[in-house]
């Protein structure tokens, strides 16, 4: 500096000195000056701070883009949507499915379907429907999020209401469907109909898992003795479907009127299936606890954990639940959820039949290979007899008694450290549960204890999982329309 300031003094282009241009221009260079110290400043000191706003923004306006581009392309290839809210009876689930004109499922975001769930299910609303229609707003709110707006007028949602809703008295199911059409056509953008509302069937619902999983599967097409057989268990009722020959499907006996057929006929992927079905009705696993407790009369019951004394309550009632001085048993407890399977049991008419008189559908090739869910899921996770991470698993009957009779010889404080999984309100009937299950599939639909069967959860498609539920039956259906 002091060479340049030399040069410029003594080369006579300028008469003032520095510090006099200095004090000449001051007002200048102060207004020059302050602005860029207050920005160096601010670059300098706070520079994350600026640069998570700017990280920020651009995601935002990424995830925007990606959304908008993803909608546009579902658009533009003539994907739908379907919304198909499962209202069990131990609560509330909603799942979104987009399909290509081909019905394959298809991509939303990251994953082949939105699946959120809440407690308690509409049946706990039983005195208050409106209350039960609101408590579908977070799960409405999140399914309406990924579905195109352009596209929501035509996107259909559904709401099927199983057994929990089944078994309430009086008009209390009625008022709570007619409470949830009214919030869906105020609340909603998605197209709705009036009977796209209801309880659903429970042949129905068992129709809908057959449909889920062997389209899962990929079997869809496939002559039936590749299909698999399902047996999903609920809270308020238990399903089996099974597709079978066209000379059995002539055999199933004639029901009386109001009754529900045993065979549906279905026309899937160009092949034509003869779907056995049947829905058992206080056969889920809530409500069985209550056939149970009804066998010993509000006395002590064999299959309650040692130590516990109170109440169960279901479907509007209260039934006494108490142990044995001696505690639980799972030989006795075997015994009395045998006798609720027969309860009210008719004389058998038919050669083959499961328990009440109900005709088992003559079994066959389309049984050999079979898928359960639901509760027989979760119940094997949380006590142990599977690994709780995985989606699939391969089990037998007889491993249900096993973990039954580790349960039952155990009482309630015992059992908490042994089964830490299962939740406090279900561990008083942990041996009940484990029991019961085990007496359905033996004796109920006749399984070989030693019979592999396959645990579902989730079922692999594409690269993705995919939960194995009735939903997407229902949402195939609904699509079919559409597409």
């Amino acid at each position: 500096m002091e060479k340049k300031r030399n040069r410029y003094s003594s080369g006579g282009l300028n008469k003032e000195s520095f510090s006099d241009k200095i004090r000449r221009y001051r007002g200048v260079l102060l207004v020059i000056s302050v602005p860029m110290l207050v920005v160096t400043f601010i670059l300098v000191f706070t520079p994350s701070r600026s640069s998570e706003a700017t990280s920020a923004s651009y995601a935002r306006k990424f995830s925007h883009d990606f959304a908008k581009n993803d909608n546009n392309n579902n658009k533009k290839k003539g994907n739908v949507y379907a919304v198909v809210f499962d209202a069990g009876s131990s609560g509330s689930r909603v799942h979104v499915f987009c399909f290509d004109r081909n019905l394959d499922l298809v991509p939303i975001g990251n994953d082949l379907e939105l699946f959120v769930q809440k407690k308690p299910g509409l049946s706990a609303y039983a005195s208050n429907p409106l209350a039960a229609a609101n408590s579908l707003m977070s799960l409405l709110v999140q399914a309406e999020a990924v579905v195109p707006k352009e596209l929501r007028p035509n996107t259909p949602v559904k709401v099927g209401a199983t057994a929990g809703l089944r078994q309430l008295e009086g008009d209390a199911s009625d008022r709570i469907l007619q409470a949830v059409r009214d919030f869906l056509k105020k609340k909603s953008g998605l197209k709705s109909k009036e009977d796209w509302v209801s309880v659903l069937d429970g042949n129905q619902e068992g129709a809908y898992q057959w449909v889920t999983i062997n389209y899962l599967l990929g079997n869809l097409g496939n002559k039936y003795s590749s299909t698999v057989g399902v047996v999903d268990l609920g809270g308020g009722s238990v399903q089996m479907a099974y597709a079978i020959s066209e000379s059995e499907a002539a055999k199933a006996p004639k029901v009386t009127d109001g009754e529900n057929t045993y065979v549906q006929e279905m026309y899937l992927k160009g092949r034509k299936y003869y779907l056995y079905v049947h829905s058992y009705l206080h056969y889920g696993l809530l409500a069985a606890r209550a056939e149970i407790l009804k066998v010993t009369e509000g006395a002590a019951n064999p299959c309650v954990l040692a130590g516990y004394h109170g109440s169960y309550k279901y479907g509007g009632a209260s039934y006494k639940a108490s142990a044995l001085p001696v505690g639980s048993s799972v030989d006795k407890c075997r015994s009395v959820a045998t006798k609720a399977l027969t309860l009210n049991e008719s004389t058998c008419a038919h050669m083959q039949c499961t328990f009440g008189g109900i005709w088992n559908g003559g079994g066959g090739d389309g049984q050999k290979n079979l898928f359960v869910a639901s509760f027989f899921f979760d119940r094997a996770a949380e006590a142990g007899i599977v690994d709780p991470s995985l989606d699939v698993a391969k089990v037998r009957p007889v491993n249900y008694k096993d973990v039954a009779r580790r349960a039952c010889s155990s009482g309630l404080e015992d059992a908490k450290s042994i089964f830490p999984r299962v939740e406090q309100d279900n561990l008083p009937y942990l041996c009940m549960d484990l029991a019961y299950q085990y007496t359905l599939l033996v004796d109920g639909f006749g399984l070989d204890p030693q019979q592999e069967i396959t645990l579902v959860k989730k079922v692999k498609y594409q690269n993705s999982l995919v939960e194995a539920a009735w939903p997407l039956g229902s949402a195939i259906e609904a699509a079919s329309s559409l597409a």
